[in-house]
């Protein structure tokens, strides 16, 4: 019995093959006999509109220039000594309202120290060299000094908004 099975083993590998590629004879047979799908058409190319550029005169869009560039006369004053609120952000400090002592309104300035000082106009606040241009009993009319990215500077309005 040992030596009929290899045979009979033999045999039965060989049947489970021939279904194998009978199946992939006959995909290939219908396969051949189908018509072959056509192409797509390409698509159409629409043709190149020139563009005539009639503004060379005007200043490039590449090269630094214009208003606020470095050849601006702002800047900033260095030999000036800095004021108390001058080293606090300006989105730090709280206006908390104002009084008037003879005549003279004062703005009341409230610092992330918790500490609560008079301003008048003329008073630098903030980190860009923010002068006080105005009060008012409900804003804060500030003037910064910003880099405008080309070397330069330029003035930016700001200002505090009483907070309640």
């Amino acid at each position: 019995m040992i030596k009929r099975f290899p045979p009979l083993l033999v045999l039965a590998l060989a049947a489970g093959c021939s279904s194998k590629d009978a199946d992939l004879n006959r995909f290939l047979e219908q396969t051949k006999q189908e018509q072959p799908a056509g192409v797509d058409p390409l698509p159409e190319i629409k043709p190149y509109e020139t563009f005539a550029y009639a503004d060379q005169a005007l200043r490039s869009p590449f090269v630094p220039g214009g208003s606020g560039s470095s050849t601006s006369t702002v800047r900033p004053d260095r030999t000036r000594n800095p004021e108390l609120l001058e080293g606090f952000a300006l989105d730090t400090l709280k206006m908390k309202g104002t009084m008037e002592i003879n005549g003279r309104y004062y703005g009341l300035v409230r610092a992330p120290d918790g500490l609560t000082r008079k301003v008048l106009p003329g008073n630098y606040l903030g980190q860009n060299e923010g002068k006080i241009t105005k009060i008012e009993p409900s804003k804060i009319s500030i003037t910064e000094i910003i880099p405008d990215g080309l070397g330069g500077y330029i003035e930016r309005a700001a200002g505090l908004a009483l907070d309640e």
